[in-house]
C-alpha cells in the first residue's frame, strides 16, 4: 500500500511542486518580515512625529522660572486641558547636573533617567533623544528627551522628557503578524495546489513524448517523435532523441545488411566445399580425384577465411576498435613502392600505370591503412581497365592536406551504382570478365580509412570512359621537391578485398 505514495514522491511532478512550495514559503516569509519591518518603521516614525508635535506644544505651556517649572494654559479650553493632561502623564524635568526637579508618578514607574543620560542629552542639544521603557503592566512607552531653557536666564538649561504609550502601535504590529501568520498556510496551500497544476501542465508534453517513444521498437525505428514547433528545450530534446533514433535505425540496418551479406557470401564457398566433398565421397575412385576435390575445397576454405578476416577487420574498424597508428610517413616513396608492386599484373593485363608523384611528401598518417587504401584503389582500377587502357595515380600536396587521385580508362560505373559502391559486398555488374572475383569489401575499407583520417572520398565515372577516385585527407603535408611526372609500367597482385 506504500508503493503508490512512494511512486508519487519520486515523481518529477511532486518534486517540482515541492520545490515550488519551498520557494513560495521562503518568499512569503521574506515578504512578511519585510512588510512587518516597514510597518514597524512607519509606526515608529509616526510616533516620533507625534512626540515632536507634543514637544512643541509642551514648550508653549511649560515655563521655567527661578529653577521651578510652571504650566500655563486656559483651563476653560477642553482641547488645551486634554493636551496638557496627556503631556503631563509621562514627564520629567531635571537640572543640568541631572538632579530631578519633578517627575510624574507614571514616569517614575518607568525609571528616572540617570544623571549621566541627562548630561548627555544636554550636551547634544538641540538633537532630541529617544528611548523606550515599559511600565509595570509591560506596556512600552516611547520617551522623547530634550533641553528647555529658563525664562529668566536664557543660558540655564533644563532636561525635560515626555512620553507616549506605544500600546496601539504594538497592537497594530502584533495584529498584522497574527493575520499574516494565519494567512500563510492558506497561501502556501494555494501555492502548492497551483504549483501542482502548473507542474502537471508543464509535464504534459513530456508525457506525450514518452507515449510516442514507447511505440518505437526495433521493428519500427522509422517512426519519429513529432516536434512541438515551440523552439524550447523540449523541442531540442525531441530533435536529439529523433537523431538518436536515426543513428539506431542506421545501426540496425547495417546489422541486418551485414547479416544478410555474410549469409550470402558464406553460403557460396560452404556449398561449394560440401558439393565437392560429396562428389568425391560418392564418385571418386582414384587418388587423383580425391586430391583434386581436397585441393578445390582448400581453395574455397581459403576464400572463406579471407571473407571472415576481412569482415572482422572491417567490423572492428567501423566500431572504433581499430585505432590509427599515426607516424611521419613519406607518402611519395610509399606510393611509388605500391605502384612498383603492380608491375606484373598491369603488364599481364596490358594496362599502363602513369604516376604523377612528387619527389617527397611527408605527412602524419597511419602507413598501413594508407597503403591498404591505395592498393585497393589501384587494384580495382587495373582489374576493370581493358587491355590498352591506362591507370593514372596522382599525389599532390594541398594547404594542410594532401590529395590522391586514381583515374582509369576502364568500363566505368553506371550512375545508379555510384551511390552503393562503398557498401559491403556490393559489386557493380559488368559484362567484362574479371580474372578474379573480389569480395566487394575493398571500397568499404577505402571509405573507412579516409573517414578515420578525417578525409573524404569522391568518385566520378562515365560508362566506357573510365572512373576517377579522389581522396582528400587533412594531414600536415610538406612538399619538399616535386619531380616531373614519370610514365612507367607497374602493377601489384590484385587485392582480393576489392
Amino acid at each position: 500500500m506504500l508503493r503508490f505514495p512512494r511512486r508519487i514522491a519520486r515523481g518529477l511532478r511532486f518534486r517540482l511542486t515541492l520545490s515550488y512550495a519551498l520557494f513560495f514559503t521562503l518568499l512569503l516569509a521574506g515578504v512578511g518580515i519585510l512588510f512587518r519591518e516597514i510597518l514597524s518603521k512607519r509606526l515608529d516614525d509616526g510616533m516620533r512625529e507625534v512626540l515632536d508635535q507634543e514637544w512643541a506644544a509642551m514648550k508653549g505651556y511649560l515655563h521655567v522660572s527661578k529653577g521651578q517649572p510652571d504650566w500655563t494654559w486656559d483651563t476653560n479650553d477642553e482641547d488645551e486641558n486634554a493636551i496638557v493632561n496627556r503631556i503631563r502623564r509621562f514627564w520629567m524635568i531635571a537640572d543640568a547636573q541631572g538632579k530631578k526637579i519633578y517627575a510624574s508618578p507614571s514616569y517614575e514607574e518607568l525609571g528616572i533617567d540617570s544623571p549621566e543620560y541627562v548630561r548627555k542629552i544636554i550636551q547634544q542639544s538641540p538633537e532630541p533623544g529617544f528611548r523606550i521603557a515599559k511600565d509595570e503592566s509591560g506596556v512600552p512607552i516611547q520617551i522623547r528627551s530634550g533641553v528647555v531653557y529658563a525664562d529668566d536666564r536664557l543660558h540655564d538649561a533644563f532636561f525635560v522628557a515626555i512620553g507616549r504609550s506605544r500600546y496601539q502601535t504594538e497592537q497594530a504590529i502584533q495584529e498584522f503578524t497574527r493575520i499574516y501568520l494565519a494567512l500563510m498556510p492558506v497561501m502556501i496551500f494555494g501555492g502548492c495546489f497551483l504549483g501542482w497544476l502548473l507542474a502537471g501542465r508543464a509535464l504534459t508534453p513530456v508525457r506525450e513524448v514518452a507515449r510516442h517513444a514507447e511505440r518505437i521498437t526495433g521493428s519500427n525505428l522509422s517512426l519519429r517523435i513529432p516536434g512541438r514547433q515551440a523552439g524550447d528545450e523540449l523541442d531540442y530534446l525531441i530533435d536529439t532523441f529523433n537523431r538518436m533514433i536515426e543513428r539506431l535505425e542506421s545501426s540496425f540496418q547495417q546489422i541486418r545488411q551485414f547479416s544478410t551479406d555474410v549469409s550470402h557470401e558464406l553460403r557460396t564457398p560452404i556449398t561449394a566445399i560440401r558439393g565437392q566433398l560429396e562428389v568425391a565421397l560418392f564418385n571418386a575412385k582414384e587418388t587423383e580425384q580425391y586430391r583434386e576435390a581436397i585441393l578445390n575445397s582448400l581453395q574455397d576454405i581459403e576464400r572463406l577465411s579471407q571473407i571472415v578476416r576481412a569482415l572482422l577487420l572491417l567490423a572492428q574498424a567501423e566500431s572504433g576498435q581499430v585505432a590509427l597508428q599515426r607516424s611521419r610517413v613519406d607518402l611519395a616513396s610509399s606510393l611509388r613502392e605500391i605502384i612498383d608492386q603492380f608491375q606484373i599484373p598491369a603488364e599481364e593485363a596490358r594496362v599502363r600505370l602513369i604516376e604523377a608523384v612528387p619527389a617527397e611528401l611527408a605527412a602524419e598518417v597511419d602507413r598501413v591503412q594508407i597503403e591498404r587504401m591505395v592498393s585497393n584503389l589501384i587494384s580495382n582500377a587495373v582489374k576493370f581497365t581493358p587491355p590498352g587502357g591506362e591507370v593514372r595515380v596522382t599525389l599532390r600536396p594541398l594547404e594542410g592536406a594532401f590529395e590522391l587521385v586514381v583515374a582509369d580508362t576502364g568500363c566505368g560505373i553506371a550512375p545508379e551504382h555510384l551511390a552503393h559502391i562503398f557498401e559491403r559486398f556490393y559489386r557493380v555488374p559488368t559484362s567484362r570478365p574479371s580474372p578474379e572475383k573480389g569480395l566487394g569489401l575493398g571500397l568499404s575499407f577505402v571509405a573507412w580509412i579516409a573517414k578515420a583520417h578525417g578525409g573524404t572520398v569522391q568518385v566520378s565515372s562515365e560508362l566506357d570512359k573510365g572512373t576517377r577516385f579522389t581522396v582528400s585527407i587533412p594531414a600536415p603535408a610538406l612538399p619538399v621537391e616535386e619531380s616531373a611526372p614519370a610514365v612507367k609500367a607497374s602493377a601489384v597482385p590484385v587485392d582480393t578485398t576489392g
